[in-house]
């Protein structure tokens, strides 16, 4: 999909944003545990990598499906 806007003379294709980031709710729905427990993963480093949009904690779809094969991969 390319982008709108100002023409360099190439036109560049970048990936599309997922439809949607998620929360810190939905990650602790995704794996059935405790908020808290998402805040804890975080404040400890442990959990999957997330990033702020101001004041909200956003994660990427893809960055907590590679967390989630990571933890698999180590658990082997």
């Amino acid at each position: 999909m390319p982008l709108k806007g100002r023409s360099t003379g190439t036109d560049s294709i970048v990936r599309p944003l997922p439809i949607s980031y998620l929360e810190p709710e939905d990650v602790a729905e995704l794996f059935k545990v405790p908020l808290e427990t998402v805040y804890q993963w975080r404040r400890k480093r442990t959990g999957p990598p997330g990033f702020r949009v101001g004041r909200h904690l956003r994660y990427h779809p893809d960055a907590v499906a590679q967390w989630v094969a990571d933890q698999s991969r180590e658990a082997a």
